[in-house]
């Protein structure tokens, strides 16, 4: 294996330089054609292996998987022109005389390392960017989705040669060898504690990074909040794919005044939605046993030191009914980590400085969600908190938003995707400044009189 993707890897290497050539716009456009007539015709495939290793509802995976990705490259054949045109760039008097342009230019040869918990649509979205910028990619899907790993193998294998893009199968050992290789970009999906790890094997052979981490994203409902609305968007944005979402509210805090009605409406959305609770065809599985093992661990834990169970709490095998939970003990697993699963702690809270002091002393979330009419209210949560991204009276769809970069900040991640953003991200802007009458040759050396007498001018009006 070791020698399969080092072979692997100095091939795609090896035509960086004569790709920078003949990889242009049309053949970009031409190379997200064919990825999307890919999908297309293994969609059912992919349905199916999803369906096998995440038990996720067909409309869901349609919904969260295939539109988004289809979505982006629709997006990326359209704008490609402009993105990939030089632009040029004012200088002031500095450049009196210049020509300055940004020019967009291919990275090379980039790995994209995927998650489990969209298997689909987080390793094709990065994909899609890495072509838009003219890059050839290996593509490391998840060995917890194997079904899913499979048909995407089948799927980039019958749309473009390997030296072009390539699928690599197989487990921790695999990461660590294509970590081990010479890219010249690496786009991790993942936790932050694999994220370090992926950063740092990036600094030997100082690859540049994108990281999508994630974190504990909270909600916030405020005293005038639409409570139906805000419970069905949390609930929605909470319990789809069982919770495995990185944007995911990972806990909500309400205040007091709506507390209790907005208890009942949160209830209330979820029957609605998973009305047979654990045995509900919409709800997704846990994606393995010592995941779900986790999970209802971190539950047991949390009860077993006082925490009140308001609704659901039911597992069986590898699914968990979408639970609610008040009064969590500081410092218990589910305070303390990522829940990533169908759990949700409510807090309640009095004054909005508590509230915005608790997410500050912990690291800057992936998502922050506000429900609320006071603008004054809403404006102050975003000023005052850092995060990748702010939902306001709704959750998750600032991930597909074509207009928006998605990414993190510090442990929730580094870098931006989708979109421009991703196209930047596997792009390298070179500087080009041309010289069409610079004056800057009339001071040159010997610095005589008249020489010196023209430097404090340009000090003057230059600082």
């Amino acid at each position: 294996m070791t020698a399969t993707i080092a072979a692997t890897v100095a091939a795609q290497k090896a035509q960086v330089a004569a790709r920078r050539l003949r990889f242009g716009l049309a053949e970009r456009r031409q190379a997200l054609a064919d990825l999307r007539r890919a999908i297309i015709a293994h969609e059912a495939d992919l349905q199916a292996a999803v369906a096998q290793d995440m038990g996720k509802h067909p409309a869901e995976f349609t919904l969260l998987e295939i539109v988004p990705t289809l979505a982006e490259i629709t997006h990326a054949r359209r704008a490609l022109p402009g993105w990939m045109r030089a632009r040029r760039q004012a200088g002031g008097l500095a450049g009196l005389g210049t020509v300055a342009r940004l020019r967009p230019e291919t990275k090379g040869a980039a790995l994209i390392i995927a998650p489990w918990n969209y298997p689909v649509s987080l390793a094709l979205g990065p994909l899609v960017s890495a072509l838009a910028a003219g890059c050839s990619a290996v593509l490391k899907p998840s060995e917890l989705t194997p079904a899913t790993s499979a048909v995407l193998a089948r799927l980039v294998a019958s749309a473009f040669p390997p030296d072009l893009v390539t699928v690599i199968e197989g487990g921790k050992e695999v990461a660590e060898e294509l970590l081990a290789q010479p890219f010249d970009h690496i786009f991790f999906t993942g936790s932050p504690e694999v994220g370090r790890i992926v950063m740092a094997a990036a600094a030997r052979s100082l690859a540049s990074v994108t990281l999508e981490l994630g974190g504990k994203s909270p909600a916030i409902v405020g005293p005038g909040a639409d409570l139906t609305r805000a419970a069905r968007w949390i609930a929605f944005g909470k319990f789809s794919n069982a919770g495995q979402t990185c944007i995911a509210p990972d806990h909500v805090f309400v205040a007091d005044s709506v507390a209790e009605a907005f208890g009942t409406e949160l209830r209330r959305a979820i029957a609605g939605m998973y009305p047979k609770g654990l045995g509900s065809p919409d709800l997704a599985q846990i994606v393995s046993p010592r995941h779900a093992a986790r999970l209802t661990g971190h539950l047991a834990e949390a009860q077993a030191q006082g925490a009140r169970l308001v609704l659901g709490g039911a597992s069986e095998a590898r699914r968990i009914e979408p639970t609610l939970i008040e009064a969590l003990a500081p410092d218990c697993a589910l305070d303390r980590e990522e829940i990533f699963g169908p759990i949700l702690p409510i807090i309640r809270y009095g004054a909005l400085d508590a509230v915005i002091g608790r997410i500050n002393a912990r690291p800057k979330p992936l998502a922050l969600y506000v429900f609320d009419t006071d603008r004054s209210r809403i404006d102050r949560i975003i000023a005052e908190t850092s995060s990748g991204s702010v939902g306001v009276n709704l959750t998750l769809l600032q991930f597909s938003h074509a207009g928006l970069p998605f990414g993190g900040v510090n442990s929730s991640g580094i870098g931006a995707a989708h979109g421009h953003w991703g196209f930047r991200a596997f792009s390298h802007e070179k500087a080009v400044l041309e010289n069409r009458f610079s004056p800057l040759s009339l001071l040159f050396p010997p610095y005589g009189r008249r020489a010196r007498r023209m430097i404090g001018l340009v000090r003057r009006f230059l600082t």
